[in-house]
């Protein structure tokens, strides 16, 4: 069996004497690419969005106006194959072909340009450690795509349609973020180890906000398909976003919906947790679950009577592993 490329799975097993002269076992991991074999999954990102309009003097909610409520959901299905694989420790080219995308709103167009992602192909190039190291053609049908969310009104300016592009950016940028983002990888993590990361926040207007991610190996699992690590999450607010990671916009323009009127989003709170589950023997997450709930203040260009828009957004984060590879 040709192994793709080393990202986190294998297990050895390392003793380490620790003061009390206990043993630590420490695992390492391997994310296995077969030659010939695809792996498909299905992400869904989904939330809910309520919107309340509070007194800007005492910041207590007007009693007269009801939140507006609304949600919107994508569902993808993309497969993955790997076109080139290198020597352990080496890079690995895979292509990822979007096989379906579906949105679901409750209000709003049921149109959006994320749709044109579907039967969309794209490599990108991963070191051992799964770090995407050329994101290329990637970062390219990100633009590509986002120049449809927009379209030309009569007076010829630029007017962006709601989209989920960001949500598809959440999904592919940070495949194996989880243990990418392991700073000493030839260490090792034992259970109860803890790791720091950032992650993209996708919302449904225009922001470029991360969330910091803290991770930790809770526990092995036993399984009829193998000994499955499970590593839990939690989210806050970061404080910057990286400059690599892609921007789907460029230029100057209004946005339509409900959010085209809002401006100076400030995040408030954001919390949430999650969980991913890899299979350490057969080298590959099978799933992962990511939820949180965020608040924002927002202005508009004019007041309106002394009151303030307040958002929250309960988002949800899902991929699963597809079929029995």
């Amino acid at each position: 069996m040709k192994t793709a490329l080393t990202i986190f799975a294998v297990v050895v097993l390392s003793i380490v004497a620790g003061c009390n002269g206990a043993a630590t076992e420490k695992e390492w991991f391997v994310v296995n690419f077969q030659e010939g074999r695809t792996l498909q999954y299905k992400f869904v990102s989904s939330r809910d969005i309520e919107i309340n309009w509070v007194s800007v003097e005492s910041e207590s909610k007007r009693g007269k106006d009801k939140p507006d409520k609304f949600s919107e959901s994508m569902e993808m299905v993309v497969a993955y194959t790997p076109i080139e694989i290198g020597p352990d420790g080496g890079f690995t080219t895979v292509k990822a072909t979007c096989k379906s995308v579906k949105i679901k709103r409750s209000k709003g167009p049921q149109k959006d340009a994320v749709k044109s992602f579907a039967g969309k192909s794209f490599t990108f190039t991963v070191d051992a450690a799964g770090r995407i190291e050329d994101s290329s053609q990637l970062d390219e049908l990100i633009k590509e795509i986002g120049k449809k969310a927009f379209r030309t009104d009569r007076a010829k300016r630029r007017t962006k349609e709601p989209d989920m592009i960001a949500d598809f950016i959440c999904t592919q940028w940070f495949l194996w973020d989880s243990v990418s983002s392991i700073e000493k990888p030839k260490e090792g993590i034992s259970v109860g180890q803890s790791w720091k990361s950032r992650l993209s926040l996708p919302t449904p207007m225009v922001m470029r906000e991360a969330r910091d991610v803290t991770y930790t190996l809770k526990e092995i699992r036993e399984t009829e398909k193998g000994r499955v690590a499970v590593i839990r999450s939690t989210y806050s607010p970061a404080e910057s976003v990286p400059a690599s990671w892609p921007i789907p916009y460029v230029g100057s323009f209004q946005m339509k919906g409900k959010f085209g009127f809002f401006r100076g989003y400030k995040i408030l709170d954001l919390q949430g947790r999650g969980e991913e589950l890899f299979n350490i023997d057969a080298g590959r997450t099978e799933r992962y679950n990511q939820q949180y709930r965020m608040k924002l203040k927002a202005s508009l260009p004019m007041p309106l009577g002394g009151a303030t828009p307040q958002i929250t957004i309960k988002q949800k984060l899902t991929m699963q592993l597809l079929g029995n590879p």
